[in-house]
């Protein structure tokens, strides 16, 4: 990727990430998660958008990776720039050729969320989907986050929680540095800290058949309902910069 829409990071140290498995690289490339877990989180992060604006025009997606976002964001958000993030240079070879196939215009950077090559004030929304449950430096990621943000800028987080990334499916299945997995209530803290805005209007706890330990087989095929007290597996929230 010899292109002027690409920049590497070189110095980029792998003790800042955990690459996936096999089956995770895998996973990215099926319509369940296309369907069910990127399109679904990212419909409800716009409903949770207040003051929503006709258009943002720079847009940045940490955590790219095949780049299947960039359609969805497009048709809702109508950037005239958009920006990938991500780690690994092989996902970003896939996300640049399907982003071009589809004549998306995308400029895409090989390094860590904590080192954005962007300069102060230049972003008006980030978008973070699934990606922190991967970073080891999850307070200097949005620490640059919050840089990168104009006055007023969003921040568009979904993740999984220290629940579901530590039940036993996932620990087989999928790899992540697991001293660093939080709650819903302990990611919004961070984010607040962090000097983000985050109205409780703007936040919601989705609690999707995949994320339960039973994949919602009970309620699917015998109608039992989720525990009302049950421990959030996902948390969506809508932050603005300061």
């Amino acid at each position: 990727m010899d292109s002027p829409l690409y920049q590497r990071n070189d110095a980029i140290n792998a003790s800042m990430f955990v690459p996936e498995s096999r089956f995770g690289v895998w996973f990215l490339k099926t319509e369940t998660w296309a369907v069910h877990v990127l399109k679904r989180a990212l419909g409800d992060l716009e409903r949770l958008i207040q003051d929503r604006q006709p258009r943002y025009p720079t847009i940045v997606d940490v955590g790219c990776g095949r780049g299947r976002s960039f359609r969805l964001l497009k048709d809702r958000f109508r950037p005239s720039r958009m920006i990938g993030i991500d780690v690994d240079g092989a996902m970003l070879r896939i996300a640049a050729a399907e982003t071009a196939g589809e004549g998306l215009a995308v400029e895409f950077q090989q390094t860590t969320s904590s080192r954005l090559l962007l300069p102060a004030e230049s972003v008006d929304m980030v978008f973070c989907h699934q990606t922190f449950h991967h970073l080891m430096d999850q307070e200097a990621a949005l620490a640059e986050f919050h840089r990168v943000l104009k006055p007023g800028g969003l921040f568009l987080f979904a993740e999984s929680t220290r629940k579901y990334i530590h039940s036993p499916m996932i620990r087989l299945l999928f790899r992540h540095p697991m001293d660093v997995q939080r709650s819903a209530t302990e990611y919004l803290a961070m984010i607040r800290k962090a000097g983000f805005d985050v109205s409780e209007r703007a936040i919601s706890y989705p609690y999707l058949w995949w994320s339960r330990n039973d994949l919602g087989l009970l309620e699917r095929w015998f109608g039992v309902t989720p525990p009302k007290n049950h421990e959030e597996t996902l948390v969506n929230c809508v932050a603005v910069k300061r």
